[in-house]
């Protein structure tokens, strides 16, 4: 490790208090100048650092970068994480990264996204560092069957990051938006990477899109908001990350009812599309499974499941 990351590690490990640089260099086995020059190179990076004299140095309150350090000191669990100032889609990248032959749990993020995915071909708008743009990639080695709930399971791990961190109280639009006063503040992409020989799932792509202080959204982007909170973006992925880990090694039991609590569709007045067809009904209840039960204007219940359709409350 450089010198500039281990002074990195060591501010972080510190983050609630001063330490003196005369105590950074003897920790470090360093010179006072190499201290100096790195904490010089990690200020170019963007990191704020407050110096006091007689006291030493501590990371500033403000700092609201993503790296890999600070990412991992709020982690939980084992995961590598990749950072990127730019890319075309965090998801893009997690498939090639695969493609490489990577067999690890990863995380990538990204503080802007050039071409942002979303569910049925649709665009995420991702501007730089106004949002939380992240892909884990898991390697469950399950049945396909036993896999398909873990978008549920993510939309689960986000409300309970944002309730964790914030004061906030995020609800779920079927089957994995999340929404904040009535707007959408997160989508959620999952894909899968499927042995056909075996049908078994060998890696889950799960993709995180958030706004956190975007304001000004394109023309063409409707009912979005900001989550709008007092956060750091390195501690909110770290928390989301962690909290996929939890719930998509759960039983779906564990979590469906607080999926379903936290559902702002149960018992609305919905249109769905299914093969190009809109179609009324209301939304009556998520099976354990998370599909969404419906009640159509015959009076007959029909099941929804995720990749078949879209809701539009009136």
């Amino acid at each position: 490790m450089s010198t500039k990351n281990e002074v990195l590690s060591l501010l972080i490990a510190n983050s609630d208090s001063f330490i003196s640089g005369e105590e950074i260099a003897r920790t470090l086995g360093v010179s006072r100048a190499a201290v100096w020059k790195a904490i010089k190179a990690l200020r170019g990076e963007g990191y704020a650092i407050d110096a006091v004299t007689n006291r030493g140095y501590i990371l500033g309150s403000d700092n609201d970068i993503i790296t890999p350090e600070l990412i991992g000191a709020h982690l939980k669990n084992d995961i590598e994480v990749l950072c990127y100032p730019t890319i075309d889609s965090t998801n893009n990248e997690a498939k090639r990264l695969l493609g490489t032959g990577k067999t690890n749990t990863f995380l990538v993020t990204a503080d802007e996204q050039t071409g942002g995915r979303g569910r049925q071909g649709k665009t995420f708008y991702s501007p730089a560092l106004t949002g939380v743009y992240l892909t884990l990639v898991l390697h469950p080695m399950k049945p396909l069957g036993s896999a398909v709930s873990v978008t549920t399971a993510a939309a689960v791990a986000v409300c309970r990051a944002v309730e964790r961190l914030t004061d906030k109280k995020p609800q779920i639009k079927w089957v994995n938006d999340v929404y904040l006063g009535g707007k959408k503040i997160c989508g959620i992409l999952t894909e899968a990477v499927t042995d056909f020989e075996t049908q078994t799932v060998t890696s889950v792509i799960i993709g995180v899109g958030m706004n956190i202080k975007t304001v000004q959204f394109p023309h063409d982007v409707e009912n979005a908001a900001s989550l709008n909170a007092d956060i750091r973006r390195a501690e909110l992925i770290a928390a989301i990350a962690d909290e996929i880990m939890h719930v998509a090694d759960s039983p779906a039991a564990e979590y469906m009812d607080y999926y379903r609590t936290h559902s702002m569709i149960i018992g609305e007045r919905i249109n769905f599309i299914k093969n190009g067809v809109v179609t009324p009904a209301k939304a009556e209840y998520i099976d354990e499974n998370g599909g969404l039960a419906v009640r159509l204007e015959n009076g007959e219940i029909t099941t929804l499941t995720s990749g078949e359709i879209s809701i539009r409350r009136f």
